[in-house]
């Protein structure tokens, strides 16, 4: 069982995407210690997980399997250790082939959005929309689904 505790888990929580070992457990042990999450634990994991979760995770210091995290949400698949740098490689690789310009606007479009209300949310997404709308990788990547080919996106 390999764990990742504390600050290891917290900056697990800053990534976009968690992919884990199935023989890994993760948690918040800080309170054990009479202290709490520091680096982002809190606000990052109840944005999660949800508010309920996050403070059963927090208040009880107790960590949880890859299972668990998979069941609340906390990571976006779970594969054997000896595959797991294959499998990041796999989903990066996928990312890294799409027009960098979309991916940017969406991570952005998404951030962003969360922070704001629904409404300003969908107005901020609108607005993205357009402004890729306006691309070359936006013509590139419609052509090539036009013409049922992989898009070369130049990132323009």
């Amino acid at each position: 069982m390999v764990l990742h505790l504390g600050g290891g888990l917290e900056l697990v929580l800053s990534t976009d995407i968690r992919i884990f070992a199935d023989n890994i457990k993760v948690g918040l042990p800080e309170i054990n210690l009479g202290i709490m999450p520091g680096y982002g634990g809190t606000q990052r994991l109840s944005r999660l997980v949800g508010k309920a979760k996050a403070k059963e995770i927090i208040l009880t210091g107790e960590a949880i399997t890859a299972q668990e995290a998979y069941n609340i949400g906390l990571c976006n698949k779970i594969v054997s250790q000896d595959d797991l740098l294959n499998e990041a490689f796999i989903l990066a690789s996928k990312i890294a082939s799409k027009g960098q310009i979309a991916v940017k606007n969406i991570k952005k479009t998404i951030d962003e959005g969360l922070e704001k209300t629904l409404k300003e949310g969908l107005e901020l997404e609108a607005h993205n929309f357009g402004l890729l709308c306006e691309t070359e990788d936006k013509n590139e990547g419609v052509s090539a689904f036009i013409e049922k080919r992989k898009p070369n996106f130049k990132n323009c």
